[in-house]
């Protein structure tokens, strides 16, 4: 059983795949923050802006076996486009449903998968891109993948910690907040100074598309 909070599609707003067309999977519940204001406080991670309680998001509900959500992704992409289905599974922290069967299905069903994850929990083998974003000081077991993508400013989880992992991209993406134009110039001038690291911005809230 699956449990979905939202599926839609969209462009990709934000990273190394920013502008391509892609179907979201957005799975219910996160093992760093309960997804409840009340919570927020003490939580590892508590500047998420992501509704993930539940299956009440548009597109969302519990899905018997990984056929069943794969038949319901596939009907999100162009029927006449010949160019392979590129799902994201995100959440919450998908890593927590994600699992090998629904990998591999998915494979079965010709789309192309990657996932959002904190990095903090073991994933199944085969995902085609693997996009890590540490949240503070969660301790990140997924050191090797795609992209590292990481929320700036955070106390506990800074740049310099994260350099040596076997990443193909480095992003540091500005804290929405009332301060991400301070945060934006903060990261354009690391990244002048450390070249490794990119700029990675929500384009997706500046073009107003979901």
């Amino acid at each position: 059983m699956y449990s979905v909070k939202e599926i839609f599609y969209s462009l990709q707003g934000e990273g190394a795949q920013s502008g391509r067309a892609s179907i979201f999977c957005r799975f219910s519940g996160c093992n760093l923050w309960s997804g409840r204001e009340q919570d927020r406080q003490t939580a590892v991670c508590n500047f998420c802006d992501t509704d993930f309680i539940g299956t009440d998001g548009q597109n969302g509900g519990k899905f018997k076996t990984a056929d069943d959500l794969c038949t319901f992704l596939s009907s999100f992409w162009p029927k006449d486009s010949n160019i392979p289905p590129y799902i994201i599974f995100t959440g919450g922290e998908p890593a927590l449903q994600l699992d090998q069967n629904l990998v591999d299905t998915c494979h079965q069903h010709g789309f192309i998968i990657a996932i959002e994850t904190n990095g903090t929990k073991p994933l199944p083998n085969n995902i085609d891109w693997v996009c890590v974003s540490p949240k503070a000081d969660a301790k990140v077991i997924i050191t090797s993948g795609d992209e590292l993508k990481l929320v700036y400013p955070q106390q506990l989880a800074r740049p310099e910690q994260f350099e040596e992992m076997d990443f193909r991209e480095f992003y540091l993406q500005p804290l929405d907040s009332p301060t991400r134009p301070i945060h934006t110039q903060d990261i354009i001038n690391f990244c002048l100074k450390n070249p490794r690291w990119k700029l990675s911005l929500q384009s997706h809230k500046t073009l107003g598309i979901d």
